[in-house]
């Protein structure tokens, strides 16, 4: 009976521990601009490696110092791109699956941490998300989404990217709505029904847990994060919000230490 009694009251407060360990899953840092999540379960495998340098940035739509970030990561892959050094975008996946209540210590979190992000990097943001009566903060599909156009149209991934960040955070629509993903396939002239019979796909959902597995092998929890590789050497260049003219310097530098 008293075991029956134990089981009883741990199936009771089972309930009550998970929702408990929603709140704290995901924690940012307003001083260093990151976003720390919980290392997956899965055990990690070898990375094969194609190139000999590499910058790899590891992030998320709905990461909010990843839209702060947004300006010095575009600076970044366009010095890339004059230096012929391949630039690699990994979703990392802030809160895949969300499941935070959302109420108004939520909210709050949510409000105090956007102002924090806009005051140090100035990048706009729009507050009518928290007029809804419910949302799920489920950063899966937005990450899957640039998984989706990274297989289509890879030229224009950093583009869709930085739209899909632009019309949450500024214009609080809802990036788990196929249709969010319509006027920005517009903009880029990129097919939308196309992208939307792949992006419901069995097969970009493993792709993108594929990309979330990566990045935790990459020993990376927290976002936004940027790696410079040579060889097989990687060296975290940038942890949390940092700025293009640090980034580059650090890149400088390693390339003289040849």
């Amino acid at each position: 009976m008293k075991v029956l009694l134990q089981i009883i009251i741990l199936l009771f407060l089972a309930p009550l521990i998970m929702s408990q360990n929603k709140d704290i899953k995901v924690s940012c840092d307003p001083e260093t601009g990151l976003c720390t999540v919980p290392e997956f379960s899965e055990k990690k495998e070898n990375i094969n490696w194609n190139t000999n340098t590499e910058v790899i940035y590891i992030g998320d739509p709905m990461c909010s110092w990843c839209w702060g970030i947004s300006p010095h990561l575009n600076a970044l892959k366009r010095y890339c791109d004059t230096q012929n050094i391949p630039f690699t975008m990994l979703m990392g996946g802030l809160r895949p699956g969300g499941g935070d209540t959302w109420d108004n210590d939520f909210k709050n979190y949510l409000k105090h941490h956007w102002n924090e992000v806009n005051n140090r990097s100035k990048q706009p943001f729009g507050f009518e998300l928290f007029n809804q009566e419910n949302f799920n903060y489920d950063t899966e599909p937005a990450c899957r989404a640039v998984v989706t156009v990274k297989q289509m149209a890879p030229q224009k991934a950093m583009a869709f990217y930085e739209l899909v960040q632009h019309y949450f955070y500024v214009k609080s629509k809802d990036p788990k709505q196929v249709e969010f993903y319509r006027p920005i396939c517009d903009v880029l002239k990129m097919d939308y029904e196309l992208f939307a019979a792949a992006f419901i796909s069995d097969e970009m959902k493993q792709a993108t847990h594929n990309e979330f597995k990566k990045s935790r092998n990459l020993g990376i929890n927290s976002f936004p994060s940027i790696i410079y590789r040579k060889g097989e050497q990687l060296h975290l260049i940038g942890k949390g919000y940092a700025e293009f003219n640090d980034l580059q310097a650090i890149i400088i530098k390693l390339n003289k230490a040849n």
